[in-house]
């Protein structure tokens, strides 16, 4: 009841809680985070992985 009324008490006077937005922007500076690991991992794999499939074909005969 007490935060109820205190919750309604900051909206009457304009005062908003300063982290709204934090989830989102944690979220999004993970995601930038996963975002730049992949794309590092697939610049330095990314021959590496070709020549595999290339060996594996080759070996199969397709």
């Amino acid at each position: 009841m007490m935060t109820l009324l205190a919750a309604r008490i900051r909206m009457r006077l304009g005062w908003h809680d300063s982290e709204t937005g934090q989830a989102l922007v944690e979220y999004s500076l993970i995601l930038c985070l996963v975002v730049v690991v992949v794309i590092v991992a697939l610049i330095l794999l990314g021959n590496s992985v070709k020549n595999t499939y290339c060996n594996v074909t080759g070996a199969v005969g397709a």
